[in-house]
C-alpha cells in the first residue's frame, strides 16, 4: 500500500515531467503545388508571409492560412530568402547559377540578379550594416550586397562552407562552418574575420540559435547528433545534449527560454534554456521525415516546417545509390504549435 510521503512524490514527479514538456505538435499542414526540391523557408511575421525555396522558383504563402499568393520564378537551385524591410527589397541565393535574385517583396517582381560567388546557399540580412549575405560553397566564401543598390561589396574570406547564421549582441555576425566545423565570426562592416571557434565535440554544424542575454550559441551539429552549447564571448563550449539526426536548422524564443532544432528524420527537437549553464529537454515533437529546415515565428510562436514524402528506385547499377523522387503531390508546410 503506497504511502502518503510515496503518493506525493508520485504527484511532484508528474508535476515535474509537465513542467518540462513544451506542449508543442503538429497544429496543421499547408499543401504546396510543385514536386522540386526544397531547401530554407523564410517567414515575414510583419506581412504574415511565407517564402518557401522550391527548385527552380519560391513560393509565397500567407502564414496564416497556407493560401498561395504568389511565385517568384527563374531561381535555380534556390536555398534560400533574406528580406531586407528597410529598403523594401528581398533577396534569393540560387546555387546552381551563381547569382542572387533581387525582388520587390510587395509585387514580387525581379528587379535585378547580381552575381556572386561559387555555389551560394544560405542567405541573411544584417541590419547593421545594411548588408545582405551569401554563404558560399563552391567559393568557400560569404559575399556581401549592399542592400540598398544590390551591389556587392566585398567577400568575406571564412574559408569553409557557412550554414545558418546569427548576429551577436556585439553588432558581429557568427556563422557556423559546416566542413571545418567551427564557428566564424565576422564584422559585417569591415567584413573582417575576427575570430575562430572550434566546436570540438561533434562535427557538421548546420543550425544555430543564440540568446543575446546570456551570450550562448545554440549549435545544432550532424555527424553526432548533438546541441553544443558555447559561449559566444570565448568560444568555450558549456555542454552538449542529444537531438534528431540530420538537423539543418535552428531557432530560439527569448520569452519561453526554448531552443528548437529541425531534423530530417521527422524530429523537431526542443530544449529549455533554465539558465547560461542549465538545460533540460522540453520533449521532442515528431513532424515528418524530411522536414529539416524551420522558421519560427516570434508573434505566434509557430513553427514551419517544409516537408514532402520521396520515392526511392532501385539502383541502374550495382554499387550505385538508389534514385529518390518526391512523391507527387507530397510537398507541404508543417506548421507546429502549442496545444
Amino acid at each position: 500500500m503506497p504511502t502518503i510521503s510515496s503518493i506525493l512524490m508520485g504527484f511532484f514527479s508528474v508535476a515535474l515531467v509537465f513542467q518540462g514538456a513544451s506542449n508543442y505538435r503538429v497544429v496543421g499542414r499547408y499543401p504546396v503545388p510543385g514536386d522540386g526540391g526544397f531547401d530554407y523557408v523564410t517567414l515575414d511575421s510583419s506581412a504574415r508571409r511565407l517564402y518557401l525555396s522550391h527548385a527552380t522558383q519560391v513560393d509565397v504563402l500567407d502564414a496564416d492560412t497556407g493560401k498561395v499568393v504568389g511565385t517568384i520564378p527563374d531561381t535555380p537551385g534556390i536555398h534560400g530568402v533574406a528580406l531586407a524591410p528597410a529598403f523594401k527589397h528581398g533577396f534569393t541565393s540560387n546555387g546552381r547559377e551563381n547569382k542572387v535574385s533581387m525582388f520587390d517583396p510587395s509585387t514580387l517582381q525581379l528587379i535585378k540578379k547580381i552575381d556572386v560567388g561559387k555555389g551560394p546557399d544560405g542567405i541573411y540580412y544584417d541590419p547593421g550594416s545594411k548588408r545582405v549575405f551569401t554563404n558560399n560553397h563552391g567559393s568557400h566564401d560569404i559575399s556581401a550586397i549592399d542592400a540598398a543598390t544590390g551591389d556587392v561589396v566585398g567577400t568575406v574570406k571564412v574559408g569553409g562552407d557557412g550554414e545558418q547564421a546569427i548576429i551577436g549582441a556585439d553588432g558581429l555576425i557568427y556563422v557556423n562552418s559546416e566542413d571545418t566545423a567551427e564557428v566564424v565570426v565576422f564584422d559585417p562592416k569591415s567584413l573582417e574575420v575576427k575570430k575562430r571557434f572550434p566546436i570540438g565535440v561533434a562535427k557538421v554544424p548546420t543550425g544555430l540559435a543564440y540568446d543575446a542575454k546570456t551570450k550562448r550559441l545554440f549549435i545544432g551539429c550532424r555527424n553526432e547528433p548533438k546541441m553544443v552549447v558555447m559561449d559566444a564571448t570565448n568560444g568555450k563550449v558549456i555542454n552538449s545534449f542529444p537531438i534528431g539526426a540530420n538537423v539543418d536548422y535552428a531557432g530560439f524564443d527569448p520569452g519561453a527560454g526554448l531552443i528548437f532544432f529541425s531534423c530530417g528524420d521527422g524530429t523537431l527537437s526542443i530544449y529549455r534554456e533554465k539558465s547560461a549553464d542549465a538545460y533540460e529537454d522540453a520533449g521532442a515533437v515528431k513532424t515528418q521525415p524530411s522536414a529539416k529546415t524551420m522558421a519560427f515565428d516570434p508573434k505566434t510562436k509557430k513553427i514551419f516546417l517544409p516537408a514532402a514524402e520521396y520515392l526511392e528506385t532501385p539502383a541502374s547499377e550495382p554499387g550505385r545509390r538508389p534514385q529518390r523522387t518526391i512523391k507527387p503531390g507530397s510537398f507541404v508546410v508543417i506548421v507546429v504549435g502549442k496545444s
